[in-house]
């Protein structure tokens, strides 16, 4: 819990019992999952900010299927790359959620220390139960726990932020990879909802701040034959208010189906 800073004045932590106290004598309890609310109630905007328990709960289930599997073995491929002559990285995913892709990430980089931020305390909880090695905080990621000149690497999945916030935190010189639908992610979903089917951009601009240095596509079918795992593909997204009955049924009555994955994973250095 080290790498987290205090939200109210922004000075480090030091752990007394099972509370972190920071230089100016903030106290904030560590859950008995592991991880810490870090969210000033004045920054939450509403009662439970984030993704409500219905769409985390659809999100883990698809995502225990491995059916984005591809995705999180590529960026955690692509971090390893980039942090080749780090001797410890600091990693930071940012709206992390259920951390099934911090995990991965993990996994491949065990000797670097990562870390993920998420507002919302019901995703983070369940990641902080599951992988036990990994810390986590309820944070905004317009307002992270974390000090200057922090991150040797932040990972950004389909996370919104501010390029203030990531030229704050990432070194010079250091990285930022970014994760977003590409033209045909999910295109047969979006075929069954729409009459016209507006087209993801087939790339972003350059954040202020930092250097595109590479885009790198990555599309593959997924083949679903569980209803359940394409219900759940469904209540992840924001389709999920998009499909009136007629139209879910219609696609349930198939036995078969083939989804495309399609995303669009970009490199930028801080300048």
């Amino acid at each position: 819990m080290t790498s987290f800073i205090c939200p109210l004045c922004q000075t480090p932590f030091k752990q007394t019992n099972n509370t972190q106290v920071c230089e100016n004598n903030h106290h904030f309890d560590i859950a008995k999952e592991g991880y810490l609310n870090l969210l000033p109630v004045q920054s939450k905007g509403s009662k439970n900010p984030g993704d409500n328990q219905e769409m985390m709960m659809a999100r883990r289930a698809f995502l225990n299927t491995h059916g984005y599997l591809p995705l999180a073995n590529k960026v955690a491929e692509i971090s390893a790359q980039y942090l080749t002559n780090s001797e410890q990285a600091r990693i930071l995913d940012l709206g992390c959620g259920e951390g099934y892709y911090t995990n991965i990430i993990k996994e491949k980089l065990p000797k670097d220390e990562v870390c993920g931020v998420d507002i919302s305390k019901v995703a983070v909880r369940y990641a902080a139960k599951r992988y036990k090695n990994i810390d986590f905080c309820v944070a905004s990621a317009y307002q992270i726990p974390l000090a200057d000149d922090t991150l040797d690497l932040m990972i950004r999945i389909y996370a919104p932020s501010k390029a203030e916030e990531l030229q704050r935190l990432i070194k010079k010189s250091c990285y930022l990879i970014t994760v977003t639908p590409a033209p045909r992610h999910l295109y047969q979903l979006r075929e069954v909802i729409y009459e016209q089917i507006n087209e993801h951009a087939e790339e972003n601009e350059a954040v202020e701040g930092f250097t595109k240095i590479d885009k790198i596509d990555l599309n593959y079918t997924l083949e679903i034959e569980n209803p359940q795992q394409l219900k759940d593909l469904i209540n992840m997204t924001p389709f999920a208010w998009k499909f009136t009955k007629e139209k879910l049924a219609e696609l349930l009555a198939q036995q078969k189906w083939q989804i495309e994955c399609d995303f669009n994973i970009e490199i930028f250095q801080k300048d």
